[in-house]
């Protein structure tokens, strides 16, 4: 059985299904809390971006995740 622990809370994700309990993000494994938190944060932001840009969201949600990595926290 695989251990997959989330990045930004640390803790272990229980029953790890690709997709479903646990996500990546490029180089990052986020729980499913986790990753709902940042994408309630993140989108207003989204939302507002004309034209939206591919590059320019995987930069972004990156960018998110690599700021609530440094606080521990959502």
């Amino acid at each position: 059985m695989q251990s997959v622990y989330c990045d930004v809370c640390r803790k272990k994700v229980e029953d790890p299904a690709t997709r479903r309990t646990f996500f990546y993000y490029g180089r990052h494994s986020v729980c499913e809390p986790c990753k709902d938190s940042i994408e309630d944060q993140i989108k207003v932001q989204v939302r507002a971006k004309d034209p939206f840009a591919t590059e320019w969201y995987e930069k972004f949600i990156d960018d998110a995740i690599s700021k609530a990595i440094q606080k521990g926290k959502v």
